[in-house]
């Protein structure tokens, strides 16, 4: 399972995220990026943060450091910012955090290049789990030492959304045509080639053993976490094999 902090300070809102994270510090002495299971979608995007991103992880791609972080929502009383406040007050309990990467600088494409082979497994993965939100108008890409590493995996695997139309959702194409990486010629074929055969149902089953049993309780049409972390991992299964084959919008498609 993930390591486990205690939130001690709160520092700032990162305004830059739809959802409002904050950067706070913890009882081990580290800095983190928090998401609140009291923002937005909620759990879904913990866990949507925690499969893509230890999956990611395994899969050789550079993600911060994942780890579960228990807020005493007394950390907002003293919060001037009414909106943090609530955020705070309603997310006592199991929340996530990750490693704040110091001296980061936001991707740009215009100032960085990006090897055909990286890009092409970036491409590849964000098509595997179907992730939306790393176009060139926000990358959610960061570059540090020269290496690039990705964040925000909140708005993915969007079938986790509506259960009953899972397969269906998760059959669909992936349009890269807005994709970030779209300009330095991904070559998704060689990632498929060397990440698909990776992706097997005992990586998944360790991926999603990730997941706290909290963020996985009550949700309609499952009686277990462990049935419902099962439901998380038959799409990526599916899809790995041949999503490379429906990525769409790609300069002289794969």
């Amino acid at each position: 399972m993930l390591t486990e902090v205690t939130a001690t300070r709160y520092i700032t809102p990162l305004r830059e995220g739809g959802s409002l994270p904050g950067l706070i510090e913890a009882d081990d002495l580290g800095t983190y990026v928090l998401k609140f299971t009291g923002a937005g979608q909620g759990r879904k995007t913990l866990v949507a943060e925690v499969v893509c991103g230890e999956l990611a992880r395994r899969l050789g791609l550079r993600v911060p450091r994942l780890v579960t972080v228990e807020l005493d929502p007394v950390l907002g009383l003293g919060e001037p910012d009414q909106e943090v406040q609530e955020l705070l007050k309603s997310s006592g309990g199991t929340n996530l955090g990750m490693d704040f990467l110091s001296g980061a600088l936001g991707f740009d494409p215009l100032a960085f290049e990006v090897s055909p082979e990286e890009a092409g497994r970036i491409v590849w993965f964000d098509a595997l789990v179907n992730n939306v939100d790393r176009s060139w108008r926000n990358p959610n890409l960061l570059r540090l030492r020269g290496e690039l590493w990705l964040v925000d995996h909140g708005a993915t695997m969007i079938w986790h959304h509506n259960w009953p139309g899972a397969p269906s959702s998760a059959a669909r194409p992936y349009d890269a045509s807005d994709h970030a990486l779209r300009s330095f010629a991904p070559d998704v074929a060689a990632a498929a080639a060397e990440l698909a055969p990776r992706v097997t149902e005992d990586l998944l089953a360790e991926v999603t053993a990730e997941i706290p049993d909290v963020w996985l309780t009550d949700e309609p049409g499952f009686d277990t976490p462990d049935e419902l972390r099962r439901a998380y991992a038959r799409p990526l299964l599916a899809r790995a094999a041949t999503v490379h084959q429906r990525i769409h919008g790609l300069e002289g498609d794969q």
